[in-house]
């Protein structure tokens, strides 16, 4: 039900735009977020956007780099990815969260459904 893309490897400093179709899902009634996962270490939280996108948070590792945004028309929400740095290597996963988890939207468990994953890599 959820469809990322725009991955790849870059170098150090450039940026991508991440994007993420939902399918079978009603779009504009869950907030969607983006997380992160590199080898070894935990899944983590890096941005996520209201229903509506009149609000978006980041974690603090990417806030000012990096801007989620979202097409309720086109049931798309994007992550566009700048001045990258090796550090932000990881799988990135779009994920949807339903109202009544709203105030779990830094943790995974505030998210039903989820995408399957597009690499970033970065080199220095």
């Amino acid at each position: 039900q959820l469809q990322a893309s725009g991955g790849g490897w870059v170098q150090a400093g450039d940026s991508l735009r991440l994007s993420c179709a939902a399918s079978r899902l009603t779009f504009s009634n869950y907030g969607m977020g983006w997380f992160r996962q590199a080898p070894g270490k935990e899944r983590e939280f890096v941005a996520h956007i209201t229903r509506t996108g009149d609000i978006t948070d980041y974690a603090n590792s990417v806030r000012g780099r990096f801007i989620i945004s979202r097409d309720n028309p086109k049931n798309t929400v994007y992550l566009q990815v700048r001045r990258l740095k090796p550090e932000d290597t990881a799988v990135y996963y779009c994920a949807a969260a339903p109202a009544t988890k709203v105030v779990l939207f830094r943790t995974p468990d505030g998210y039903d459904y989820w995408g399957q994953g597009t690499q970033v890599t970065v080199s220095s």
